[in-house]
């Protein structure tokens, strides 16, 4: 048997949470490691409680590469430096051949002859 969703309503009311959507949403990109998810549909609804808040998402996102800037931003010397000593190469190589490869040292160090 199912509860009305007024009941449903009068109880998380009265155990302290608010539940809305958020009407002015024009998109929601979650980023991860390598690619971008972009919702340009999304609908997005906020519980609150007195601790914290919970984003729903709903929608049908589209996966992007991640951006060739943000993949520099994430490399870091350290590994622009491993390269070079592994591949005896420059530091313009290495940092090169580390965007092409998102950020692989292995494969990297493998095109680059090491």
């Amino acid at each position: 048997m199912g509860m009305s969703p007024k009941k449903l309503s009068q109880m998380m009311k009265q155990m302290g949470i608010s539940v809305e959507e958020m009407d002015d949403v024009e998109e929601v990109v979650i980023k991860t490691a390598d690619a971008e998810l972009v919702f340009d549909d999304a609908i997005v609804t906020v519980m609150e409680t007195q601790e914290s808040k919970i984003y729903q998402i709903m929608g049908t996102p589209e996966s992007r590469p991640k951006p060739e800037s943000e993949l520099v931003m994430s490399i870091s010397q350290e590994d622009v430096k491993i390269v070079m000593e592994k591949a005896g190469c420059s530091e313009e190589e290495a940092k090169a051949t580390l965007i092409e490869t998102k950020g692989d040292l292995a494969e990297a160090i493998s095109r680059l002859g090491g």
